[in-house]
């Protein structure tokens, strides 16, 4: 088909069909762990989003009756980065919460000193919360985790047409400060075998010392702090890919029905 001989109305028809969802699919790479890093040139970013609009919007049912130039449209573009980005940052809300285990448990075993500058987040990253995130970020990729977000975004145009309303109800807001919250108590959940085992090692410790005062605890309790969390540490990563994928799917599954209650 001849560029110049296309019509007006069918450009148009095309940018209701398109544009709307790459909105959409942009904020969630840009927001997403791995794929939204800075690490990940741009080009790429916009590549994968570009291939995912052509996949997903032909399925799509086109906004009505609403001009994109228009005040309402605006607020429909909105509408599409909100739904986007709430995606993104519930996967990205996972990795933060992996990142927070490893720190208590390092500083717990006397590894608060040992950070890393990580150049993908431009921060000092703790050392056992760099280990996690790696070796969580492997699992999510070996779970399909990556299959998993991209199918809750092709959910989200059902559960959450392109249609104006954006009305950011209270209940929504309430309803992220949950999904945080419960988060956040997976990564203390995470970390709570090598801080319990640690806590009594602190105990045994103190115990000795009580007993034998002559005893040089700086030098006999880092060693031992640091064996035992490396030990218990090691019992404990066994149990993360189960952990992982319960907590990949309750937060997508949250997420969606956070949109929902966020818009309607």
């Amino acid at each position: 088909m001849d560029v110049l001989s296309v019509s007006s109305d069918q450009w148009n028809g095309w940018i209701d069909q398109f544009f709307l969802p790459l909105t959409r699919i942009l904020a969630l790479i840009a927001t997403a762990p791995l794929i939204g890093q800075a690490a990940v040139p741009l080009q790429a970013r916009l590549g994968l989003g570009l291939a995912l609009t052509f996949v997903i919007a032909p399925g799509i049912d086109p906004h009505h009756g609403v001009s994109l130039a228009s005040a309402e449209g605006g607020l429909l573009i909105l509408e599409q980065i909100l739904v986007g980005a709430v995606l993104g940052f519930s996967v990205n809300l996972i990795f933060a919460a992996v990142t927070m285990a490893g720190e208590l448990s390092g500083l717990q075993m006397g590894l608060g000193f040992a950070s890393f500058y990580d150049p993908l987040h431009a921060t000092f990253q703790p050392l056992i919360g760099q280990f996690l995130n790696i070796l969580f970020s492997l699992i999510f990729l070996s779970l399909d985790g990556h299959l998993l977000v991209i199918d809750a975004l092709a959910d989200s145009f059902r559960t959450v047409p392109l249609e104006p309303a954006l009305h950011l109800h209270a209940q929504g807001w309430h309803m992220a400060l949950a999904l945080a919250s419960t988060l956040f108590a997976e990564a203390i959940r995470l970390s709570l075998p090598i801080l319990a085992a640690l806590m009594i090692t602190n105990l045994a410790l103190g115990v000795l010392t009580r007993a034998a005062p002559q005893l040089n605890l700086f030098a006999v309790g880092f060693p031992v702090t640091l064996a035992v969390g490396f030990i218990v540490l090691d019992f404990s990563l066994p149990t993360l890919p189960a952990l992982a994928e319960r907590i990949i799917r309750s937060s997508l599954v949250a997420s969606a029905g956070l949109i929902q209650r966020l818009l309607y």
